[in-house]
């Protein structure tokens, strides 16, 4: 069994992810070193840990991270039958211990079909995040009782202590999402701008005018306001109009 001599430090394990969180391209890559040390941390010789990350929005389930093929594939036969030990900790917060698969009967059907893949205990742990979004640690191993005891405290300690960098990673990808949608806004604008501009130079009319003009080519040729504005600026030979924006 897998102890705290045998696992790695869960102090450096938090400063290693933090450290993860603002050097990673995208909150995936975060995920799935997550999941990988997690697995890593308390595995043994001989004795492998998977391990899955679920990720629970609008009581959609989907895992979202794994250390292995195998760790995704005992959350995924979870999804199929709607309901087991990942999405529950997701939903209700609470961690769900599963010491042997083959004397548990919370969730029969799943149980049946993990056992044929050589799965006995289950450990899911959920992570404390903000707002709606849910989300759960979920360990798999082949041998009953692998998490009880000096394990499941540590696995959730473990948990607890990565939770605030899951929240930084939601956070930095909610902060990514709504720089990429305002800088398409402003590129979008400026195309219309320079297009009004050059209405307004080639009919000598108002800005107003100029745009009401704009918006009746649009309408007539059923293309978005952007797209004809975009066809106005190309046709003189300028290219895409792009405008400059720092995040």
């Amino acid at each position: 069994m897998a102890s705290e001599s045998t696992a790695e430090s869960a102090t450096s394990i938090t400063e290693h992810l933090q450290e993860l969180v603002l050097t990673s391209s995208d909150v995936g890559d975060f995920l799935h070193e997550l999941a990988r040390v997690s697995a890593r941390s308390l595995s043994v010789d001989g004795d492998e840990v998977l391990c899955g990350i679920t990720l629970l929005r609008h009581r959609k389930a989907a895992t979202v991270a794994s250390s292995s093929e195998q760790a995704q594939a005992m959350d995924e036969i979870q999804y199929s039958y709607g309901d087991g030990p990942c999405m529950t900790a997701s939903r209700e917060q609470l961690t769900i211990h599963v010491q042997d698969l083959e004397t548990d009967q919370r969730w029969p059907h799943y149980f049946e079909t993990v056992l044929k893949q050589g799965v006995r205990s289950i450990l899911a742990v959920p992570f404390r995040l903000e707002g709606d979004t849910r989300a759960a640690l979920n360990l798999y191993s082949h041998r009953p009782g692998r998490f009880e005891g000096k394990v499941l405290k540590l696995a959730e300690d473990f948990v607890s202590q990565t939770s605030m960098a899951l929240r930084l990673a939601v956070r930095f990808a909610h902060h990514s999402e709504a720089a990429a949608n305002l800088k398409a806004t402003l590129e979008s604008r400026t195309a219309i701008d320079v297009a009004v501009g050059i209405i307004m130079a080639q009919n000598r009319c108002s800005q107003a005018e100029a745009f009401e003009l704009l918006k009746a080519a649009s309408s007539a040729r059923n293309v978005k306001l952007h797209g004809v504005a975009t066809s106005i600026v190309d046709s003189l030979g300028h290219g895409h109009v792009r405008t400059h924006f720092e995040a």
